[in-house]
């Protein structure tokens, strides 16, 4: 019974999966870019229909900072949620061109791992570890999804912070104009209990 629920949620497209624990000590959260063969556990976030440039957003330096902010915590290591992390996460609409851009550092970022198939992601994401063509390729990663937010790079995760809660202020700033989703399921659960 069990594994037919399961089945029902799987979904055979290419995925990200993200775990839902890892080391706060790691520089990167090692994410994983999976074809549509394989099936995911419950002890791991997923994201379906993936386009390859959101893997460059979601393993960037901008996101692991704010994931460190936002994120619950096990002990001291960081739980990441879908509804904390990558649901609250502002990023700028981006065109085309950059998005070709970032799945151009998707690739290799992936290429560079390749090179490392017998070591697992915890092994490769271990920060004493990391070879050095990975770094770079994901230092290069940072640069271009840094650059679909300003023309210049940031300098540390203080910045990233004080831009990204600058930007997520006048999103929700801009969705309580439009009548945000959490006002318009408050009215409705007002309506349903005076029923």
């Amino acid at each position: 019974m069990w594994f037919e629920n399961f089945r029902k949620k799987f979904k055979e497209t290419e995925s990200i999966i993200i775990p839902q624990t890892t080391s706060e000590l790691r520089e990167y959260i090692p994410i994983g870019f999976l074809n549509s063969e394989i099936v995911i556990s419950n002890a791991a976030r997923v994201i379906y229909n993936a386009e390859p440039w959101l893997f460059a957003l979601l393993t960037s330096k901008m996101h692991k900072a704010w994931v460190n902010s936002v994120a619950g915590r096990l002990e001291t290591r960081i739980q990441y949620s879908n509804t904390l992390c990558y649901n609250t996460f502002p990023f700028p609409e981006i065109n085309e061109n950059q998005k070709q851009e970032l799945e151009k550092h998707t690739y290799r970022v992936l290429e560079e791992r390749e090179k490392y198939s017998d070591k697992t992601l915890a092994e490769l994401y271990d920060p004493e570890k990391m070879p050095q063509g990975l770094r770079e390729a994901h230092h290069q990663l940072n640069l271009a999804v840094e650059l679909c937010y300003r023309s210049k790079p940031f300098d540390s995760d203080e910045e990233r912070l004080e831009y990204l809660f600058k930007l997520y202020e006048q999103m929700i700033a801009e969705e309580k104009t439009k009548g945000t989703l959490f006002e318009v399921e408050a009215k409705t659960k007002k309506k349903t209990k005076k029923k």
